[in-house]
């Protein structure tokens, strides 16, 4: 038989609100005796409190969701990762779920973690999503999004880069490093963070004293095979380039391989830079240069924010950007 939070109390001689407490982590005015016998108790038996009980009386299932849009892109499974351990850190669990960038589905999942009564959401839009998704507003739960900002969404708070600065800083450099036509490969131009790294590209031209040329500015979106049908698209329209700032690394990934496939010299001839600095770049020939997004520490941050509104703590800052750094490797000169 199932044993239950009364079979724990009457066994060990206590009340059921005493081991409600021991469980609970609301213990502090019980003896350290009557602690370790109700939880040698709790080990024996193998007892698992029944949460959605507990929610009923706490409010609260001690749960979170998370909705990332690509679980095959390798930035998302460590910002996954960050959350994850902070929220285990606080005592919470996590339900992922991958929307594989359809709106659609993350609607899905909402309504599915609403039925979970998760306790928050962390959430990074699909990049296709151009609305202010209605149903998450909705939500009567705590909301943060990480790494793509909604515009009109009222979110309770924000995790993001300054990806305006950090596009900037990949192009500049390919200036000073005297590469002079930079084609742009970029994700969809629906995704905020898509249109702040084509204004960073756009900085740092003008700065530098060079024209904006449209002709070198190609979306699609943030896929290696977009990467390589990008460069074959350029080659065939006779687009002269001699660099690729590409809109993630996934993109600068399969550049490298359409322009190696074409018989370029990558940096000699033509130099790639990515950004993100998933774990692949090191792993490619020639290693990327790319531009560095904190993944893990914006997941974790983001449980970190998510946790201290449910548990109704002081919130000073609401909108964290982090900042980007430069990782120079053997694609540029």
């Amino acid at each position: 038989m199932k044993i239950t939070i009364k079979d724990i109390a009457r066994i060990a001689g206590v009340s059921t609100a005493t081991v409600s407490k021991i469980l609970n982590k609301k213990d502090q005015n019980i003896s350290e005796t009557t602690r370790n016998r109700v939880l040698e108790i709790i080990k024996k038996y193998g007892y698992v409190p029944n949460r959605v009980a507990s929610s009923l009386v706490t409010k609260r299932t001690n749960t979170l969701g998370l909705i990332i849009p690509d679980i095959v892109n390798p930035f998302f499974p460590e910002l996954a990762r960050g959350a994850e351990d902070k929220a285990n850190e606080r005592g919470y669990n996590l339900i992922l779920c991958n929307s594989d960038n359809n709106v659609q589905k993350e609607e899905i999942y909402v309504d599915m973690l609403k039925e979970k009564m998760v306790d928050g959401i962390i959430f990074t839009a699909s990049s296709r999503r151009t609305d202010k998704f209605k149903k998450l507003t909705s939500f009567q739960v705590p909301v943060i999004t990480v790494d793509r900002e909604i515009e009109g969404l009222k979110t309770h708070g924000i995790i993001t880069v300054n990806n305006v600065k950090g596009a900037y800083d990949a192009v500049k450099y390919l200036l000073n490093r005297g590469y002079k036509k930079i084609l742009h490969l970029t994700g969809p131009m629906t995704s905020k963070p898509t249109r702040d790294r084509y204004e960073g590209y756009c900085r740092a031209l003008i700065d530098e004293g060079f024209e904006i040329e449209d002709c070198l500015v190609c979306e699609g979106d943030y896929s290696s095979d977009w990467g390589y049908e990008g460069i074959l698209r350029a080659l065939k329209r006779d687009i002269k380039f001699d660099s690729v700032f590409c809109g993630n690394d996934l993109i600068a990934i399969g550049a490298i391989k359409a322009l190696k496939v074409k018989g370029f010299d990558i940096p000699r001839e033509v130099g790639v830079i990515g950004f993100d600095d998933i774990y692949m770049a090191k792993m490619i020939d020639p290693d990327l240069t790319t531009i560095k997004q904190p993944n893990y520490e914006m997941g974790y941050k983001a449980a970190e924010l998510l946790i201290d509104m449910i548990e109704k703590k002081e919130i000073k800052i609401n909108k964290y950007v982090l900042d980007t750094r430069l990782v120079i490797r053997k694609s540029t000169k």
